[in-house]
């Protein structure tokens, strides 16, 4: 599928390259036109339109189990961000004493500091260092009778290196360990197959590959931990019966709104279902055949520059959406400042410059990118 027809789906000023995506995500036309119509609606009749609002809610739960390869949305929660997402599952675990948790040293520290955190609880955290670009490999290898539970991101953030997730969870079912994904790197930019993969829990923010506003967060707890998981949020929104207010007595819902305590940030839902309805109606398979083009473009770009060296795994099968690169020329932050300057829109991460397309980048905003790299670095 060609991907041209859906830039008009975007509105980037023309002098930006902006190859952040991997950070935070320009909203598409209709994500902007869905909020501005929401906003709208507040401002004119307030919340006249609530029950709308509702089935609008309840269609992006059944968008984010589709995007997991789900069919019902039973086992979808909202939360804030995906920091809060996995503090719900470190803290609603039965935690035993010499407990471990296992994830890897290239780990945003979103999935590092809610680990460490469970110290005063008696788990030890230990990271693993990744050897020959395989995460899952060197988490496998790591596995001791200790080992409850592997938190791991789908895509790390810094490098683009993808985690062989079947790999993973087979080992995680062989030893009866729980398996906890953030997959925020690759949600809406790679195919994801719950039915497949069988984590125990998945999280993912919406504002990066999703596109949508920060502030709203995809949480997944599969079916069987849902009454396992201990509450330590309430209100009137996690109850079965919700709207009967004037009842006196209650229970947890029976599926994952459980892990929701009160109203939900419909702002936030508008600009998630207007952004997932566009990535869904593409296609993530297509999807992913476009980024991995523009990901093939921009490494023969970079490589083809003197002084450059590509820090992300090159290969189709363990790469994603990240290119992170570094120029003998000039350190990696300074040269980051430059080229932010002059609207090249990037990160510096892991070392490197960090640039992140999406599928719908044009070529003619990379090859800005590429050109204005090239000046800078025979300056």
């Amino acid at each position: 599928m060609s991907m041209t027809v859906y830039q008009d789906a975007f509105n980037i000023e023309p002098d930006i390259s902006y190859l952040n995506h991997a950070a935070v995500s320009p909203w598409a036309i209709r994500t902007q036109q869905a909020v501005a119509t929401f906003a709208h609606e507040n401002a004119t009749s307030g919340a006249t339109n609530y029950l709308s609002w509702m089935r609008v809610e309840k269609d992006l739960r059944l968008k984010l189990a589709q995007l997991l390869g789900l069919e019902n949305s039973d086992e979808i929660a909202l939360a804030k961000s995906t920091s809060e997402a996995l503090s719900i599952i470190a803290y609603g675990i039965d935690w035993q004493p010499g407990d471990e948790v296992l994830i890897c040293d290239q780990e945003f520290p979103s999935n590092r500091i809610v680990w460490e955190s469970l110290a005063s609880r008696g788990v030890t955290l230990r990271i693993v260092p990744v050897t020959d670009n395989d995460p899952a490999e060197s988490i496998c290898a790591a596995i001791s009778p200790a080992t409850r539970l592997i938190s791991v991101s789908s895509v790390q953030y810094a490098s683009g290196l993808r985690t062989k997730l079947l790999s993973l969870s087979a080992a995680c079912k062989q030893s009866n360990i729980l398996l906890c994904v953030d997959a925020i790197q690759s949600l809406g930019a790679l195919p994801f197959d719950q039915t497949e993969i069988d984590a125990d829990f998945i999280v993912a923010d919406g504002h990066k590959w999703l596109m949508a506003a920060e502030g709203l967060a995809l949480l997944y707890v599969k079916r069987e931990h849902i009454p396992k998981l201990s509450l330590h949020q309430f209100g009137w929104h996690m109850v079965e019966a919700k709207g009967a207010y004037d009842k006196h007595t209650w229970e947890p819902a029976l599926d994952a709104t459980r892990f929701e305590c009160g109203s939900p940030n419909m702002l936030g839902i508008h600009a998630l279902h207007a952004s997932l309805g566009l990535l869904l109606e593409i296609g993530i398979d297509n999807i992913e055949q476009a980024l991995s083009a523009k990901v093939d473009y921009l490494i023969e770009q970079l490589e083809a520059i003197e002084g450059v060296r590509i820090l992300s795994p090159k290969a189709r099968d363990i790469r994603a959406g990240i290119v992170t690169f570094t120029a003998v020329q000039k350190e990696s932050s300074e040269l980051y400042a430059e080229l932010m300057k002059q609207k090249v829109i990037c990160a510096n991460r892991g070392g490197g410059v960090r640039f992140s397309p999406h599928f719908y980048t044009p070529n003619e905003s990379m090859d800005r990118a590429i050109e204005i790299l090239k000046r800078l670095l025979s300056a």
